[in-house]
């Protein structure tokens, strides 16, 4: 198959330098390699991949095979990737997002940090530009300052083995874990001695920046510029932590857009809707075309010089 990029009924690409990207966690009811034909169908930069049982299991005993499969059908079809590691049952079938960081358990904790060296391994052999991950719920019975030395240990080796591979880790605050803010990040980097951005950086949801950030998105981008290696993008309402396709909330996308293209950032900005796979289709489609238009209005608006390069930061 030629790229889309070749292709001549291919829709036209945003204007450089935005990257788009549609996470493979919205599109659970397609085979993974059928989701990776419809996003370069649609002109997406590149995928989300969650690393789950039903797309590429990071617990399956031939995950080195199929990793080889994923990274040929990346460069065939003209894509890129971030490694995202948000699977809701993958450890834990009882459990969601279960055993986290954060776990009681030492044992249970050590389960977690595999499944996160092993990202850490799929990311670099799929050449992925960071890897995602995020602190998990603090615990019942659990002391706030016990959480966070808990989690600045679990993450020490995920650390070295992300810089060992030239491969960025990078958190993302959610509503309702312990690492939840942009404040928090800065917290967790004091906690492990201030590591350099290039090994442990920022994943940015500009949905969690609506519902919960005292700043505007817009504004949250420019803060966090300097520890950016990945973003995520849906709409989403102030106080409502839930994911909605575009139009559906409060965000104007065109300064955020904007503010992110200010910045220099160059790796994806990945469209996160993983509570609408049953109309994953319909939405990717719908998305990479809103995502367009705003791209358009924000280079429009206040034009923005093309970097060199095509890489992340």
């Amino acid at each position: 198959m030629t790229k889309t990029t070749d292709r001549p009924d291919a829709p036209q690409a945003a204007p450089s330098p935005f990257r788009f990207g549609y996470g493979t966690n919205g599109l659970t009811d397609l085979r993974l390699d059928d989701a990776l034909g419809l996003l370069a169908d649609l002109g997406y930069a590149g995928v989300g991949l969650t690393l789950d049982h039903m797309h590429l299991d990071p617990l399956a005993p031939d995950l080195a095979t199929r990793t080889r499969h994923v990274a040929r059908s990346l460069e065939r079809l003209g894509l890129t990737a971030t490694i995202e590691t948000g699977a809701r049952y993958v450890l834990d079938p009882r459990r969601k997002h279960g055993p986290s960081l954060l776990d009681p358990d030492p044992d249970a904790r050590a389960a977690r940090v595999r499944v996160l060296i092993r990202a850490v391994q799929v990311a670099a052999d799929l050449g992925a530009h960071a890897v995602h991950c995020f602190s998990g719920i603090t615990p019942d019975g659990t002391r706030e300052d016990d959480a966070w030395l808990r989690l600045a240990e679990a993450l020490g080796p995920v650390l070295d083995a992300a810089s060992g591979a030239g491969v960025p880790l990078a958190i993302e605050p959610e509503p309702g874990h312990l690492l939840s803010t942009l404040a928090d990040f800065h917290r967790l980097r004091h906690e492990l001695g201030d590591p350099e951005p290039q090994f442990l950086g920022l994943t940015l949801d500009i949905g969690h920046c609506q519902c919960l950030e005292p700043q505007p998105p817009a504004d949250c981008v420019r803060a966090a510029a300097p520890w950016l290696r990945h973003v995520q993008i849906e709409d989403m309402r102030r106080g409502v932590h839930e994911h909605l396709p575009f139009g559906d909330g409060e965000i104007d996308f065109p300064p955020v857009l904007e503010a992110l293209a200010s910045t220099g950032y160059q790796g994806l900005t990945v469209v996160e809707l993983p509570r609408h796979s049953h109309a994953g289709p319909q939405l990717a489609s719908q998305s990479i075309e809103f995502l367009h238009k705003a791209a358009t209005e924000a280079v429009r608006s206040a034009p923005i010089p093309t970097p060199a390069g095509g890489g992340a930061p």
